[in-house]
């Protein structure tokens, strides 16, 4: 048994999302969360930069103690998670590979779609993965910039957001694909916009279940899980103070929690 907490860092609100899917299958275990709102969003900067904001992010979670970190954003997975792996001697998960893997199993005319931020959709992970599993799937990528400040804003449900989406993924529509990866973990809030931009018939892709999945049978595997404890207590930090970020918890985890305010610049 290890009895030491999760960490969870994204690069701003959109972690919740994955949060709120470890806290569903592992509920005696304690959260450390870390949402960087004071530098969102990490998707439109360079690898350089948000491999330096991660690293800076894994070493605030570390002075927790925590047993594993859980890479809550597809940017930081798609562009950083080999360095961040060979530099921190602890378990890392990232979203990217689980995504991938639930995209190909879940496609049956081979034709998937991927959103996500500029970053991530710059680096092919997610097609690199997938062609990894079926060389024969076609992958259509767009990326979608606005949908991060959007979520950031709390506009999950007001027509600019409806536009944008029919904006954004009406090319992908277009390329007949029966499957779309969410590839960036803000996109989940928005999954009733996108949802009805795309139609009933294209199955929507949350990596966030799928890394839960992951990290659960990592655990038990390693003989690493939480003991008898009734509930996890989920402690979180952010970089700077955001309005949303309550508003945000209830949406994803149906409660509102208090967020400390860290200055992350000093990790």
């Amino acid at each position: 048994m290890d009895n030491r907490p999760i960490g969870i860092f994204d690069s701003g609100v959109g972690g919740l999302t994955v949060t709120n899917h470890i806290i569903k299958r592992l509920s005696k275990e304690n959260i450390v969360y870390f949402g960087d709102t004071a530098r969102v969003p990490y998707g439109s900067k360079s690898k350089d930069t948000i491999t330096k904001f991660a690293k800076q992010d894994i070493r605030f979670l570390l002075k927790h103690n925590v047993k594993a970190v859980v890479i809550a954003c597809n940017t930081v997975s798609s562009n950083s998670i080999s360095e961040l792996k060979s530099e921190f001697d602890v378990p890392i998960f990232g979203v990217v590979k689980p995504g991938a893997e639930a995209a190909a199993e879940k496609t049956k005319n081979k034709n998937v779609g991927v959103i996500a931020t500029a970053a991530t959709i710059r680096s092919g992970a997610y097609e690199k993965e997938i062609l990894k599993i079926d060389n024969s799937i076609n992958v259509y990528s767009k990326a979608c910039p606005l949908f991060v400040p959007l979520v950031e804003e709390g506009w999950l449900n007001e027509d600019i957001t409806m536009l944008t989406a029919k904006k954004y993924i009406s090319c992908l529509i277009n390329k007949n694909i029966d499957t779309i990866v969410m590839g960036c973990t803000h996109y989940p809030l928005l999954k009733d916009c996108i949802k009805e931009t795309v139609g009933c018939n294209v199955e929507l892709v949350d990596p966030a279940y799928d890394t839960a999945v992951n990290l659960n049978n990592y655990l038990i595997k390693n003989n690493m899980l939480h003991d008898d404890s009734p509930k996890g207590e989920n402690k979180f930090y952010v970089s700077d103070n955001t309005d949303t970020f309550n508003k945000i918890c209830v949406q994803a985890l149906g409660k509102s929690f208090n967020a400390n305010i860290i200055n992350i610049e000093e990790y």
